[in-house]
Formats: structure tokens, C-alpha cells, sequence
């Protein structure tokens, strides 16, 4: 006999599941900080040991077929810094970084509310009112 369930139950669910995910990947991410720390303040790695591992694995995922594209030097770069920053625990470069991409968002979703008339050029319209002089119809 199939079990039958309610539609808020079943979204409940996956909300709990998604909000589980989303601990557990915090939760891997600070372990993953904690470690690298320890290794960074040990002196077994620096900022050009994570560029080319990030530069690496962007290869690794292009032979893959995982990307369609190599990241150029200044993404590749900006990625090995942003790395290092929470590596180093630099907690106002932190903030700094959270803050410029917040407003390139809100730059972003004022940009796209902007109201935007396009006009075609006299050529183009001056072809549409021909093809459609046969039929009598006035294009704006």
C-alpha cells in the first residue's frame, strides 16, 4: 500500500535536509581552515604553493571536461588571495572582501531595475514599415 504524504511535510523534509547540508559544509569548511592554518603557520605552505594548486586543479577540471575554460592569471590569482586570506585568518581583509562583493550585488540588482528602452535604428525600421505597407500596418 503507497504511502501518502502531505506536501508541507514532504517541503518540510527537504528544508531540514537542505539546512543539514548546509551545517555539515560549514562545518567541513571550518576543518578544512583549522587545518590549512596549522599547516600555513608550520611554514609548509605559502601564497605560491596555493596558486599553483589552484592553477592545478583548474587544469585537472579542464581535461576533465569539467570547464570549458582555463581561469586567466589575475582569476587564478584572485583565488590563491582570496584562499590565503582565510588561511591567515586576516579578519578585516575578511570583511573588506564581504563587504565589496555586497555591493557589487546591490550594484548589480540596481542595474538590472533600471528601466531600458532600446530604439532600433531609422534603417530597420524603416524596413519593417515596408514589409508591412502590404498589409497596412503602422510600426511604431
Amino acid at each position: 500500500m503507497p504511502m501518502q504524504i502531505g506536501l508541507d511535510d514532504l517541503l518540510g523534509m527537504m528544508v531540514s535536509r537542505v539546512e543539514q547540508l548546509a551545517l555539515e559544509t560549514e562545518n567541513q569548511k571550518s576543518k578544512f581552515n583549522i587545518m590549512f592554518r596549522i599547516l600555513y603557520k608550520k611554514g609548509l605552505f605559502d601564497e605560491q604553493d596555493a596558486y599553483n594548486a589552484i592553477k592545478e586543479e583548474n587544469k585537472i577540471l579542464l581535461e576533465l571536461g569539467m570547464i570549458d575554460a582555463m581561469p586567466d592569471e589575475k582569476t587564478i590569482k584572485a583565488a590563491a588571495q582570496n584562499l590565503m586570506m582565510w588561511i591567515k585568518g586576516d579578519v578585516q581583509a575578511i570583511k573588506n572582501s564581504v563587504e565589496e562583493v555586497k555591493k557589487r550585488l546591490q550594484e548589480a540588482a540596481e542595474e538590472q531595475a533600471k528601466p531600458k528602452i532600446e530604439i532600433a535604428p531609422a534603417g530597420v525600421l524603416n524596413e519593417l514599415d515596408r514589409l508591412g505597407a502590404n498589409n497596412k500596418k503602422l510600426i511604431l
